[in-house]
């Protein structure tokens, strides 16, 4: 049997419209369930408090709860690997963050690609690193410290939280941009780290503002420039690395990731319950106290940065040679 043009093509729109309509009446009901939310870290971390912090909101604004699970292991490898098993239905999200744009280059052999298995769903903060010295320095300047550091190559010593961090590539980045020649020690946390720095046996380190910022004020360290483009209102005083090596800029981050098949229509309704969220002065001033802003962008833009992110670690990491496998 053979059917008229007109009525074929009428068939044949609705046959096209019935998934859509399908998933617009899903979205509308999503979430009716617990959503996990994992986080790749243990807990108590500055990971651990925004994940719960953005599970905290999405609870209220969405009706259901979001369950945080940490799962550390492997630089956040492991906990990024379980999302991108998971079903591509909105219930499993990852907090993502920059140590996923580090990893993309640093590991070679991960199970997955992060920019083509997750999909961004929402960022929610940046916060810069705080460039720090120990008192001893003959530098009171970013400037005063390049030159120091070139005319004592390879003397001055920077610590990390271990090799390829996040503390040990924004380190990386400031000595290929500086020209200078800065040696590594890393450590296996910042604290660990931060106590040499406070002793003096290691003189510079890219902390995160939480952590170092009561030595700072407590005048035990000194605070040389953050990190971010801009500077950062918890120490207003301080100036941005990009002030004194322009095009300077690396920041901490956190956002939400979902398995990349996930539904538009799915990820449009945790956005927007994470951009609102940002927008409650509660918000606001909880991530003030931890020296972070906050990052609302679409999920289109933060797909966007997540690449950049990306390529900037990339280029960063092939510069510094660093390895870990």
């Amino acid at each position: 049997m053979t059917l008229p043009r007109r009525r074929f093509l009428s068939l044949a729109a609705a046959a096209t419209a019935l998934p859509v309509a399908s998933r617009l009446a899903w979205a509308q009901s999503f979430p009716t369930r617990p959503v996990r939310v994992i986080v790749a870290f243990t807990p108590g971390g500055i990971g651990d408090i925004v994940g719960r912090l953005v599970g905290q909101v999405l609870q209220e604004r969405l009706g259901q709860p979001f369950v945080i699970e940490n799962r550390p292991g492997a630089g956040g490898t492991v906990g990024t690997e379980a999302v991108v098993k998971s079903p591509p239905d909105g219930y499993s999200l990852i907090l993502a963050g920059a140590n996923n744009a580090i990893n993309a280059a640093l590991y070679s052999k991960l199970n997955y690609n992060f920019v083509r298995d997750i999909a961004g769903v929402g960022s929610v903060m940046r916060s810069p690193l705080v460039m720090t010295l120990h008192p001893s320095v003959p530098a009171g300047t970013v400037p005063e410290l390049i030159a120091y550091a070139k005319a004592n190559p390879g003397k001055v010593n920077m610590g990390s939280a271990g090799n390829g961090t996040g503390s040990h590539v924004t380190g990386e980045l400031f000595k290929m941009m500086a020209g200078v020649d800065l040696m590594h020690v890393p450590y296996r946390s910042d604290a660990q780290g931060m106590g040499d720095l406070v002793a003096g046996q290691v003189q510079v380190m890219f902390l995160n503002m939480p952590t170092v910022i009561g030595h700072i004020r407590g005048g035990q360290l000194r605070a040389m420039a953050v990190t971010t483009a801009a500077r950062s209102a918890a120490l207003p005083d301080v100036p941005s690395l990009g002030e004194s090596v322009p095009g300077y800029e690396a920041s901490g981050w956190f956002g939400l990731g979902a398995p990349r098949a996930t539904p538009a229509e799915v990820i449009a309704v945790l956005n927007k319950g994470i951009n609102a969220s940002l927008a409650d002065p509660k918000l606001i001033a909880r991530l003030d106290e931890l020296g972070s802003t906050p990052m609302p962008l679409s999920p289109a833009e933060f797909d966007a940065f997540i690449v950049d992110e990306t390529e900037k670690w990339a280029k960063v990491i092939k510069f510094a040679g660093i390895k870990i496998d």
